[in-house]
């Protein structure tokens, strides 16, 4: 027997969910497949390069693809059970849970493809498709979409406070504040009608940056970006940073745009946040080699 393929294991594991009758962890969940694998332990106990599990590593997958689907739901951090949607469905019905089926819900859609991705449709195979280069961009963009949700989801699973020192950390990194001390005194220290802190735009502290940092789950609307506009002329300032962890209106954008606010979504702060390894490390890295056609010209030997 060999070891089932992460899509293999979607349809098991929203069955094992609904068995469940609260939510579990996904460590658990593993264990519970494995018990019902049927495979050896010799089988369970194989690994990847990187030394992961391959079967458990497999089972987070599924329950990664289930969760963009909007089949699963993680009420908190490393727990999953079967959203409204997937409760929904009738499971006896299905004979496998394949990533074509999973097409036809619009979130797994724009994680699988990219919302503008045009390079293929939904109902080709990457494989088929694509040129080996494609393949190793589409799956970087693809582990790295993953890593970013995960990011967010642990950024709101932790404290206003623990949020406030990730965006200094981040602003630091970015070489904004000086020294990370400097930084560090600057934010959350003003409680200044919607200001947050500020920050030095460089080493010598020639111009400063003012802060708003909120760790929200509704979109910032227009009248936050009013209020912090207000703050900031008050201030004499003309420079000012909006940082949330969710999302902006488009009135608010707007409304930023005039005022040269930068807004920082929770999107764009996770992206800065791998660009810039904060929060996260390589765990394996790969070369493409190409030929050196200097090496190979017989006039220069």
């Amino acid at each position: 027997m060999t070891l089932p393929t992460y899509d293999q294991l979607m349809l098991p594991l929203m069955k094992l969910l609904a068995e469940q009758q609260e939510a579990i962890k996904i460590s658990t969940a593993s264990e519970l497949l494995t018990l019902k694998s049927g495979l050896t332990e010799e089988e369970l106990s194989e690994t990847l390069p990187s030394g992961r599990n391959i079967f458990k590593d497999r089972v987070a997958w599924a329950k990664t693809y289930l969760v963009k689907a909007g089949l699963v739901d993680q009420p908190k951090r490393a727990y999953c059970e079967l959203s409204q949607l997937g409760k929904n469905i009738d499971l006896s019905k299905l004979d496998a849970i394949t990533n074509e089926y999973l097409m036809k819900f619009e979130g797994f859609s724009d994680f699988k493809l990219g919302k503008q991705d045009v390079i293929i449709s939904p109902k080709e195979k990457i494989e088929d498709t694509q040129t080996p280069e494609e393949i190793i961009y589409k799956t970087s963009h693809f582990l790295t979409s993953s890593l970013k949700a995960d990011l967010l989801n642990l950024i709101k699973s932790n404290s206003p406070n623990f949020f406030e020192k990730l965006v200094v950390d981040l602003l630091v990194s970015m070489g904004y504040g000086g020294s990370h001390q400097d930084a560090a005194q600057a934010i959350g220290k003003t409680n200044d009608g919607g200001i947050d802190g500020i920050i030095s735009e460089d080493r010598l502290g020639l111009d400063k940056i003012y802060i708003q940092a909120k760790r929200w789950e509704n979109t910032i609307g227009r009248p936050d970006i009013q209020q912090f506009k207000g703050a900031l002329a008050d201030q004499v300032a003309k420079k000012g940073v909006f940082i949330t962890t969710s999302s902006f209106s488009k009135e608010a954008i707007e409304s930023a745009k005039k005022s040269g606010i930068v807004l920082i979504d929770g999107e764009k702060l996770t992206s800065l946040m791998v660009e810039f390894g904060l929060g996260v490390q390589v765990e394996r890295s790969f070369h493409i080699y190409k030929i050196d056609q200097d090496r190979f010209d017989e006039d220069n030997f």
